[in-house]
C-alpha cells in the first residue's frame, strides 16, 4: 500500500517547479476522484510510443491508464463525436494537429493556460523545436508531442551510381546531385522511371486525403501566400496553377500512388524507385532491421522554393500528433499532467525511441539521444532538426479542414483528368471564400495574420501578396 509519505514523494518529483503562489496538487486525490484508468485515445500505430510514457507515469503517479485505439485518418473526427456523445470517457486524446482549431470550435477540448501557468517550466519552450500548433486565438490548447515535417528519401544506390551519373550528365548537361527545387526533382523522377528495367521515378501520395500535402509545400514555393492579408484566396493564379500542372505531369513518373500510409513505405522498402516522401516514420520503417532498404536511403529536406532566382529553403509541418484535454473529462487537471509529463525531456526520449511507433524528435535533446539516433541515423536527424526550424505551418484557421477538404476534393479532380487546373482551382478559391464568411472576415483575418507572422522568417520574406487581392 502506497503511504502519505510515499504518495508526496511522488507528487513532487512529478509536478516541476510549480509557479509561485502555487499549491502543489494532492494527485492522489485527482486519482481518487476519477475513480477508474485515465483513459487516452490514441492513432493505431502510435501504441508503442505510448508504453514507455504510460509505465513512467503509473508508476510515478499510481494512476492506471488504458489506451483507446483508433484510426489514423480518423481520430480527430471520433474526438468530435466523443464531444457529444462522451461515450467513450477519453480524459486525454492525440489527435492530428491540424485538427486542433476544428476541435476548438465544436467545444471538443479545452485550453490549457490555466495548468500550464502552474506547472509549465518557463526553460521548457526553448526545447520544444515546434510550438505553432499549439497554440490558436491566443490560447494553448496542446503540447506537440511529434515532428511531421515532410521529407524526401532518394534511392542511395540510383543517385550516387556513377554510370547514371555519366548518362545523366550526358543526357541534360548538369550533375546529379540531390534536387535543389521542384523542377529538378520532377526531372529526375522521369528520369529514373523505366518500367521496362523494373525502375520506377517515385512513390508520391496521390490519395484523395494526402495529394493536397504536395501541392501544398509546391505551392509554397512558388512564393505566394495562399491568402491576402483580407483572406482572399491566391492559389488560382500563375503560381497555384503550375504548381498543379506540374504534380499532374509528374504522375506519369510515378508507381502505389494510390497507395495510403504504411502501405507507401511497405511498397518503397522493394528497393525499385527512386524517390519517396513522408515523415521520420517513414525513415523508422526503412531504416528497421531486415529492411531491404537499411543503408540506402538518403534523406533530404524538401524541395526548396526558387524566388527571384535564389533557393529559399523550406519544409512544410503537415501532420504531428499533440496531446489534449478533452472537454468533458471529469479530471482536467490529471489529464493535463499525464500531457506534460508525456512530453518532458526524458518520457518523450522514450517514447520516439520505440522503433515500433511513428512520433519523430520535436525537443531539441532528442537529436542527441544515443537511442534515436541509433533508431533514426544521424544522417537523417541532422536534415530532420533543420526541417523543422524551416517548416511553413498547416492551415491553422477555423474550419481548416472545410479548406482542405475542398482543396483535396479539386485537386483529385484535376489529378484525374476530370477538372482543368485552372477550373478546378477556381472552385476551391470559391469555396474558400463561402468558408471565410461563414466563420465571419474578421475573425479568420486576425488569425491568418498571426499565422502569417509564424512562418519562418526568412520564408515570410520571399513570400508576396498579389496585386488587388
Amino acid at each position: 500500500m502506497l503511504t502519505r509519505r510515499h504518495m508526496l514523494c511522488l507528487t513532487a518529483a512529478a509536478i516541476t517547479h510549480p509557479a509561485a503562489g502555487h499549491a502543489v496538487t494532492d494527485v492522489s486525490g485527482l486519482v481518487a476522484r476519477l475513480g477508474r484508468p485515465l483513459r487516452v485515445l490514441v492513432p493505431n500505430g502510435s501504441q508503442a510510443n505510448l508504453a514507455p510514457i504510460i509505465r513512467s507515469f503509473e508508476t510515478r503517479f499510481a494512476c492506471p491508464v488504458m489506451q483507446v485505439v483508433t484510426d489514423v485518418d480518423n481520430i480527430n473526427a471520433t474526438l468530435a463525436i466523443e464531444a457529444v456523445t462522451q461515450g467513450q470517457q477519453i480524459d486525454v486524446a492525440l489527435p492530428a494537429t491540424f485538427g486542433i482549431p476544428d476541435l476548438v470550435e465544436v467545444d471538443a477540448i479545452r485550453p490549457l493556460d490555466e495548468f500550464a501557468n502552474i506547472y509549465e517550466p518557463s526553460r521548457d519552450a526553448a526545447s520544444m523545436l515546434y510550438r505553432t500548433g499549439d497554440v490558436f486565438d491566443d490560447q494553448k490548447w496542446g503540447y506537440q508531442t511529434d515532428g511531421d515535417v515532410y521529407m524526401m528519401f532518394y534511392h542511395r544506390d540510383l543517385i550516387e551510381s556513377e554510370d547514371e551519373k555519366a548518362r545523366f550528365a550526358d543526357q541534360f548537361g548538369k550533375p546529379l546531385i540531390l534536387p535543389q527545387d521542384w523542377d529538378d526533382f520532377d526531372q529526375q523522377l522521369a528520369y529514373f522511371h523505366r518500367p521496362a528495367e523494373g525502375v520506377y521515378g517515385g512513390c508520391l501520395f496521390r490519395t484523395a486525403i494526402y495529394a493536397a500535402w504536395e501541392w501544398w509545400a509546391r505551392f509554397h514555393a512558388k512564393g505566394v501566400w495562399p491568402f491576402s492579408p483580407s483572406m482572399t484566396p491566391q492559389i488560382d493564379g500563375e503560381a497555384g496553377v503550375e504548381a498543379l500542372e506540374a504534380m499532374i505531369r509528374s504522375g506519369a513518373h510515378l508507381t502505389g500512388s494510390d497507395l495510403g500510409l504504411f502501405d507507401n513505405w511497405a511498397r518503397y522498402k522493394k528497393g525499385d524507385i527512386y524517390a519517396s516522401i513522408g515523415w521520420g516514420g517513414t525513415q523508422k520503417s526503412l531504416r528497421a532491421p531486415g529492411s531491404e532498404m537499411r543503408g540506402r536511403v538518403i534523406p533530404a529536406r524538401l524541395p526548396c522554393g526558387l524566388m527571384d532566382g535564389k533557393h529559399v529553403g523550406m519544409s512544410y509541418f503537415n501532420w504531428g500528433w499533440s496531446y489534449v484535454v478533452t472537454r468533458h473529462s471529469p479530471a482536467p487537471e490529471l489529464a493535463y499532467l499525464f500531457s506534460r509529463h508525456a512530453v518532458s525531456g526524458t518520457a518523450s526520449g522514450q517514447a520516439v525511441a520505440e522503433r515500433d511507433g511513428f512520433f519523430d524528435p520535436f525537443r531539441e535533446e532528442h537529436y542527441d539521444n544515443p537511442q534515436i539516433v541509433d533508431v533514426y541515423g544521424k544522417a537523417f536527424l541532422d536534415e530532420h532538426k533543420e526541417a523543422m526550424s524551416q517548416a511553413i505551418p498547416d492551415l491553422y484557421l477555423a474550419r481548416r479542414n472545410e479548406y482542405f477538404e475542398a482543396l483535396s476534393f479539386w485537386l483529385d479532380a484535376a489529378l484525374e483528368g476530370k477538372e482543368s487546373p485552372q477550373d478546378a482551382l477556381r472552385h476551391v478559391s470559391n469555396a474558400w471564400r463561402l468558408t471565410t464568411a461563414r466563420v465571419g472576415h474578421g475573425a479568420q483575418e486576425a488569425r491568418w495574420d498571426a499565422l502569417r507572422r509564424r512562418y519562418p522568417a526568412d520564408l515570410r520574406s520571399q513570400l508576396r501578396d498579389l496585386p488587388n487581392h
